[in-house]
């Protein structure tokens, strides 16, 4: 008990008495006025509490080792990150150090976490985490679990709705001392994610297989080529490298977006959707078509996202230069994996791009059946690369829900914006076009008709002839577990030709522009098919097609067969015409060929014919001139973290002319970071050879990926696998 202490002073009731006044006001002393000649008693205040009973934070612990409980049970122990990475509707630990014991009595104590510009408690980017005794499933709440002294540890647990991004974390106390709040630490801060293994989180998918595919695999395949020639190479994800998360969250940020909406994965896509393509917001990948690419780098050389990803975030945001279909699915694989959303890339063979919402994939054609250029929007990609990814579709009606087309190659805009999906695979499947987002786009490129239009004298167009086989085939991605192809095209479409099927492209077309130009099958006596030997020709040589036609009708047949060889872009946009035919053909009642040689370029094939009764039949063929491939041979295929090993890189010139300019690229998630070599010249036939040294960081089963790339030849590239032991205690 501390003692009260009386002074009493001798003041005179003067000028000098309410100086002293106003110096002790405040309660640092009190007094009463007296008489003159009586004496003022100044006693001082009750005394403060002992400066020990604030409570204050000393140290937050929040358990983020990467090999630590929290990080191995919420699967984040991949990511290259020194934070605390968590995924919501998951409980996680964390100490906290105060400077005297916790009493539950007396004491307050809450979590803050905060994340955006702006953060908000009615919004949920300022989120307050109580103290209970109870914790329930599904809502920010805190628990005791241990105490020891002045250290105690939580268990906090997160909403399964919660916004995903970085969150700065501060601890407030509170008590009859005062209030106290810790000084935020960049180092605590937190990343919360999206979380697959929680049944309340809309990413939720039950598959334990799957979601070690298509949210922790690091490495997947892009498949190329035509529907004919699947060609397939590897693509380093790179999710949980390390800088890529800050990268991804960087991402969303730069989109502009309120981070209220970031708890929603649909919204979530969709944002990310536009922010991979540079149009509109400037986001991660200016795409890039010419065949010129001398201000970037060249789509081709590309075999992973890290280095993109890692150039867009130093840059502040500047897009990187260049990209094609392959590399904005690529590197929208990559952000959704990292962020905790299912995702996995998909190619479409014979993939129709619809410009105008018809539904249809239209030709026109002059009076004398020759193409319209102008008119002539509409387009067949020999292959599309798309990204799929894994939700609820609350918004939809049920059923709907599971997988989810979206894409961010600058096609067509969807709500003013350059992006596309999600688009449930469901309606697409079934051509209920109407449900949301953007379903009749992609509809349109699975599952159009192509219909071809012909100008008559007045100058209006009539519909001769329709294709309804041609497009949407092979669909394909990496298989769960392997590196084989997965064809998926039944999640996308009926079988061919079926009842189901036909039915889907009806219902499909009544919401279409030109819901007329729907027509149902005709019987045709006559039928063209153009074919190719083997897995066709490699670059360098001739390729050799064989046009076939059927007369499946008891009578003779006279028609005109006008074909045409063009060079053609993979986006299906035509570069130069090789070589033009027109043939009188006498059908009888049997099959009869007509082959066509000796074409030296990668091409598409088109025939269109007519017969006396006026029957137009229309195809397309298309094919690709295979590259070799770059072989990659090391020392040896086991190796140690730390140890170098040298890798050589070899390749013959396929070309008799010289290859200039070549520029060899490498990369290797945990083997080293990408590198370009600009090697020079290659001569016509010649072979050529580079050796890299390597230097694993990781271990575990690695790939190394590398390509080449000049203004002669693209697409080549090649893959070794390494496995990647860990040092041994004794090692040095």
């Amino acid at each position: 008990m501390s003692k009260s202490i009386e002074t009493t002073l001798l003041l005179p009731a003067c000028r000098e008495t309410r100086s002293i006044r106003d110096r002790i006001r405040g309660g640092a002393v009190s007094f009463h006025w007296l008489h003159p000649g009586m004496s003022v008693v100044v006693s001082p205040p009750p005394p403060l509490p002992p400066a020990e009973l604030l409570l204050k934070v000393q140290s937050i612990d929040l358990m983020k080792s990467q090999s630590g409980q929290n990080r191995t049970e919420h699967h984040t122990h991949l990511y290259q990150s020194d934070n605390l990475v968590i995924r919501r509707g998951q409980t996680f630990l964390m100490w906290i150090t105060l400077s005297r014991p916790f009493s539950p009595d007396s004491d307050k104590l809450h979590l803050e976490l905060k994340t955006g510009p702006l953060p908000t408690v009615s919004k949920g980017t300022h989120v307050i985490v109580p103290l209970v005794e109870e914790p329930e499933d599904g809502r920010w709440e805190a628990a005791v679990v241990r105490q020891e002294g002045s250290k105690m540890m939580l268990s906090v647990s997160s909403s399964p709705a919660a916004a995903v991004g970085r969150y700065e974390l501060t601890v407030e106390t509170n008590n009859a001392s005062g209030q106290t709040v810790s000084v935020r630490d960049p180092a605590n801060d937190v990343y919360l994610l999206f979380n697959p293994w929680c049944e309340d989180d809309a990413v939720f998918m039950d598959s334990e297989v799957e979601r070690q595919e298509y949210v922790m695999n690091d490495i997947g395949r892009m498949y190329y080529g035509t529907r004919d020639q699947i060609g397939a190479r590897t693509w380093s994800y790179g999710q949980f490298d390390d800088g890529i998360l800050a990268a991804c969250v960087f991402v969303l940020e730069k989109s502009g977006t309120p981070p209220s909406g970031w708890g929603d994965p649909i919204n979530v896509v969709r944002v990310i959707s536009a922010m991979i393509n540079s149009p509109d917001d400037r986001g991660v990948v200016e795409g890039n078509w010419s065949g010129s690419y001398l201000a970037g780098t060249s789509p081709t050389v590309w075999s992973g996202s890290v280095e993109i990803l890692k150039e867009y975030h130093k840059n502040l945001g500047s897009p990187v230069k260049y990209g094609q279909c392959w590399v904005f699915a690529g590197v929208f694989t990559t952000v959704l994996r990292c962020l905790g959303v299912p995702s996995r890339a998909v190619t479409n063979y014979s993939s129709a791009h619809d410009t105008d919402v018809s539904l249809t994939t239209d030709i026109y054609l002059d009076e004398n059946l020759d193409p319209i250029d102008e008119l002539n929007g509409d387009s067949i990609w020999n292959f599309h690369v798309w990204t799929d990814c894994w939700m609820a579709r609350p918004d939809l009606p049920p059923g709907y829900g599971g997988w989810q087309a979206v894409d961010a190659t600058p096609q067509e805009t969807s709500q003013g914006t350059f992006r596309c999906g999600p688009a449930s695979l469901a309606a697409v499947r079934s051509g209920q076009v109407f449900l949301k987002h953007d379903a009749p786009f992609v509809f349109a490129e699975v599952n159009s008709d192509k219909i071809y239009w012909q100008r008559k004298i007045d100058g209006t167009f009539s519909q001769i002839y329709s294709e309804k086989k041609l497009v949407g085939h092979a669909i394909s991605t990496k298989a769960v577990g392997t590196d084989e192809r997965n064809d998926i095209t039944d999640l996308y479409k009926h079988p061919e030709g079926s009842e189901q099927e036909r039915i889907a492209v009806e219902t499909a077309s009544r919401y279409g522009s030109k819901a007329e130009a729907y027509s149902s099958p005709t019987a045709e006596d006559v039928s063209v098919e153009v074919t190719m030997d083997g897995e066709g020709p490699k670059m360098g040589s001739d390729a050799g097609l064989t046009i076939t036609l059927r007369n499946s009708s008891s009578e003779r047949r006279q028609l005109v067969l006008h074909s045409q060889a063009a060079v053609m872009y993979y986006t299906g946009v035509h570069k130069a015409t090789v070589r033009k035919d027109e043939t009188e053909v006498d059908l009888q009642p049997n099959e009869g060929g007509w082959s066509l040689v000796g074409v030296p370029e990668e091409q598409c094939h088109a025939v269109i014919n007519r017969c006396e009764t006026q029957q137009v039949f229309a195809t397309q063929f298309s094919f690709r001139l295979r590259t070799p491939d770059l072989i990659l041979k090391v020392s040896r295929p086991t190796i140690l973290v730390g140890e170098k090993m040298a890798v050589e890189i070899s390749f013959t010139n396929p070309l008799p002319q010289v290859l200039k300019a070549v520029i060899f690229h490498v990369e290797g998630l945990g083997l080293l970071n990408a590198r370009k070599i600009h090697y020079g010249d290659i001569g016509a036939l010649e072979s050529a050879s580079l050796t890299e040294q390597l230097v694993p960081s990781l271990p575990g089963p690695r790939k190394l990926l590398a390509s080449l790339d000049s203004r002669q030849l693209t697409q080549v590239h090649g893959v070794t696998d390494i496995t990647v032991e860990g040092k041994s205690d004794g090692a040095l």
